[in-house]
């Protein structure tokens, strides 16, 4: 504790070094261990990381702690981070020498928002490859973002724990736990469909009808020039 009752200022080197040694000693336990490694001061640099995180600043329900969860993330206190099927396990370094365990579930996409967005998207999304990398028409932008109706989560739809001691509804630690799914995503886009329990695959293969009824047309019968489902993808480069 540092003077007047404020905790003492640790340098930001000093505090990457604490987390450093953090992540070798669980290591050490667990070889499998998942850190958030940022590079520079930018946490996502492509479209669905940078998308997540501008979803995550447009909650005023976020605003007093979010800032926090940034400085956090930067300086790798997020020693690991495990994404599954509509939830996420990480452990972040706080001030003391155990990290805090944090548990974050989002709702599963309503059925009503994915059949909106298969139907928007038909027949305009080439590959797979243009999907992930966020290549693709303006409007699918402001769809898949959108506050009320886009693929993205609401406040509402975000549920959290953490172990520390905050009583903050959004503690810093669940924070830089956001922020690392952002970051996540410009590793891997494709655990934002796995973490709202949405099949990407039937988004493509919906865009794709259209380029197999036109491969078809000529075809004097189609039951000799059809393209089995599980070879679709081998197809477009899937």
């Amino acid at each position: 504790m540092g003077y007047y009752g404020y905790p003492e200022y640790v340098p930001v080197a000093k505090k990457r070094e604490n987390a450093q040694k953090s992540i070798e000693k669980l290591k050490k336990k667990n070889p499998n261990i998942s850190p958030i490694i940022i590079e520079g001061k930018t946490i996502a640099n492509k479209w669905w990381g940078k998308a997540w995180n501008k979803n995550l600043e447009s909650y005023a329900d976020f605003s007093n702690r979010i800032g926090r969860g940034r400085s956090y993330v930067r300086n790798g206190a997020v020693l690991d981070l495990k994404i599954e099927k509509g939830k996420m396990l990480a452990l972040v370094q706080g001030s003391g020498s155990k990290p805090y365990s944090v548990e974050i579930s989002i709702n599963k996409l309503e059925d009503k928002k994915w059949q909106k967005v298969i139907e928007i998207c038909n027949h305009r999304i080439d590959t797979m490859e243009t999907l992930l990398a966020g290549k693709f028409p303006k409007e699918f932008d402001e769809l898949f973002s959108a506050s009320k109706n886009g693929m993205f989560p609401s406040p509402k739809e975000i549920h959290f724990s953490c172990s520390c001691p905050d009583s903050a509804r959004v503690c810093k630690h669940i924070a830089a736990v956001l922020y690392g799914i952002g970051a996540r995503l410009d590793e891997d886009p494709i655990l934002f469909f796995k973490l709202r329990d949405i099949d990407f695959e039937e988004l493509l293969k919906k865009s794709m009808e259209d380029k197999m009824q036109s491969m078809l047309k000529n075809a004097d019968k189609k039951s000799k020039r059809v393209i089995d489902d599980t070879d679709v993808f081998d197809l477009f480069g899937v």
